[in-house]
């Protein structure tokens, strides 16, 4: 358990998730180092901005973790890319956790907290049920940078003063979101008929919020200490549900037609959206009993959440036009 008014290093602050995880931190009172490869510039008392550099090559890290409580390492590759060699994610989600925690572990720092992900363990699409005991199967680098950065998490900090939690959340919604949801949520915002109300494939996800709340939850749970969590939502939904509840956020009937999941998939591997297709029509269903079970719970439902990130969207968007 921390003291009042802990000092949080947060790496990747300038990224969709640091960037809430930033703004949620100060507002619950904690100070924030947030630590970006650019300069960030906070306009807010409690959040210190600074630069990481380039985290594929050596950098200070004993500098930024010097006088901090706890560590939340969210920097990194945040997605598979077609034809990047695994070296390129070795040097960013491996190599840079290892200079990050070895640091923490000289400094003794309380806790130290990896953002993972639930493709270190399986696919984009998976059969039965994902637990934290489902055998690691990674299927491309990025997947397999994140378990060996999850490796050597425990290996340089077990048995330290220094105690680790990884996370591994599914896929991660909310405004400012980027890569397949905010693809899917462009579709959801135009006014036209789409083809997916036949697709049963179904998908765990996880607000952003609901997340935030598992960070700040880890970050005080003797019972998270040295171990490893997947981080859902309470119940997994179908591409169908996705769209009903993004376009119930922008006042929008779902206005969902029925075609053969097969056509659609294939057209959309034609265009070279494999990831889309895949995100569309597999299931990947995880349980977050284990979490749920050191005192968290999910407090926003999905349905809920989609549509308040498809309204913030909408928002920051006529903005966005009215300043052009």
């Amino acid at each position: 358990m921390m003291t009042a008014k802990p000092r949080i290093l947060v790496t990747g602050a300038s990224g969709f998730i640091g960037q809430h995880l930033v703004r949620r931190l100060s507002e619950r009172g904690y100070l924030v180092r947030a630590a970006a490869r650019q300069p960030v510039i906070f306009d807010d008392p409690n959040v210190e901005g600074i630069a990481l550099g380039d985290m594929s090559r050596s950098f200070a890290a004993e500098y930024v973790v010097r006088g901090v409580d706890a560590v939340i390492h969210a920097a990194g590759m945040a997605h598979a890319r077609p034809g990047l060699p695994d070296a390129a994610y070795t040097a960013i989600n491996v190599d840079a956790t290892r200079q990050l925690a070895r640091a923490a572990r000289a400094a003794r720092v309380k806790r130290f907290v990896l953002m993972s992900s639930v493709r270190a363990q399986v696919g984009a699409v998976h059969d039965g049920i994902v637990t934290e005991d489902t055998p690691a199967n990674p299927t491309n680098a990025y997947g397999r940078s994140k378990i060996a950065a999850e490796a050597l998490t425990a290996e340089l900090l077990g048995g330290s003063s220094t105690q680790w939690t990884v996370l591994r959340p599914v896929l991660v919604y909310g405004s400012g979101v980027r890569g397949n949801m905010a693809t899917l949520m462009r579709l959801a915002a135009s006014p036209y008929p789409l083809p997916f109300a036949a697709m049963k494939g179904r998908r765990s996800l996880l607000s952003i919020s609901n997340l935030i709340a598992a960070i700040e939850h880890v970050l005080q749970a003797e019972a998270a200490r040295d171990a490893t969590f997947i981080v859902a939502d309470s119940a997994p939904v179908t591409i169908a549900d996705m769209i009903r509840a993004l376009r119930k956020g922008r006042g929008r009937p779902s206005m969902l037609v029925p075609m053969p999941e097969a056509a659609i998939v294939a057209a959309l591997r034609k265009a070279g959206k494999g990831e889309i297709a895949e995100l569309l029509g597999g299931d990947l269903i995880v349980d977050a009993a284990r979490l749920r079970q050191t005192g968290w719970q999910p407090a926003e439902a999905t349905a809920d959440a989609l549509a308040s990130a498809m309204r913030e969207r909408a928002a920051a968007t006529d903005t966005d036009r009215t300043r052009h």
